[in-house]
């Protein structure tokens, strides 16, 4: 459940009180200063990795012949359940602590670098089609964490948005964003794979890197938002 801060403002009881309270909630929120911005950030800061995540396992899995890696369900399950989530816990940790330093506006630019750049591991990946299950599992873990380190700031950003006087439900919206930036790519991808291969899917990854870097530079952060104070 999400937390509910003490700023946050109880429901009006009686007649039509919670319709009008939801729909209160909602208004207040598109009110929002900068609101566009915040909802092209919200969809696409993860354009590329809402599109990879989706056939990250079926290109692990995939004979050779077919153009994936033909591994066993047993190795796809120790690199990406254990090697990889302890690489995404990696680099959601040190995100953490780096913007509880410095601030969000200082390690927005490097964590979306970070986040998008080892996509490439799996364009290399794609075309070597390497055997060695040390080579698969270090670039899948140069990717995951990448990920969970730029994913750092996607999470303060939503914090930063969801302030004011409905923080828990504003919040709760950005995490419908998150999901539809998420969902919307991701059904696509299937469809983008069969026709072009795993080769020219991972470069259309990369190029769809493109938009998180764009929006990154049109959202508007404050120098001591996510800064630990001492």
């Amino acid at each position: 459940a999400l937390p509910r801060p003490a700023t946050d403002r109880a429901a009006r009881t009686g007649r039509g009180g919670v319709l009008g309270e939801f729909f209160s909630v909602f208004g207040e929120f598109f009110r929002k200063d900068r609101i566009a911005i915040i909802i092209v950030f919200l969809l696409f800061y993860r354009l590329a990795e809402a599109q990879l995540v989706k056939l990250v396992y079926p290109f692990l899995l995939d004979e050779r012949i077919k153009g994936g890696l033909g591994l066993t369900t047993g190795q796809v399950g120790f690199i990406k359940g254990t090697v990889g989530v302890f690489a995404l816990l990696a680099g959601g940790i040190l995100g953490g602590v780096l913007i509880s330093r410095h601030g969000l506006k200082n390690w927005l630019w490097p964590m979306v670098i970070i986040m998008h750049t080892p996509d490439l591991a799996f364009v290399y990946l794609a075309y070597a089609q390497p055997e060695s299950l040390h080579v698969i599992a270090a670039a899948v873990a140069v990717e995951q964490f990448g990920y969970g380190f730029g994913f750092t700031a996607y999470m303060l950003y939503m914090i930063l948005v969801a302030e004011g006087h409905h923080k828990t439900a504003h919040y709760a919206i950005c995490t419908g964003f998150m999901a539809l930036g998420m969902m919307v790519p991701g059904m696509a991808s299937g469809w983008i794979q069969e026709h072009v291969g795993y080769q020219l899917f991972f470069l259309w990854v990369i190029i769809s890197t493109i938009p998180g870097f764009i929006v990154a530079a049109l959202v508007r952060i404050d120098p001591e938002f996510g800064r630990k104070r001492a």
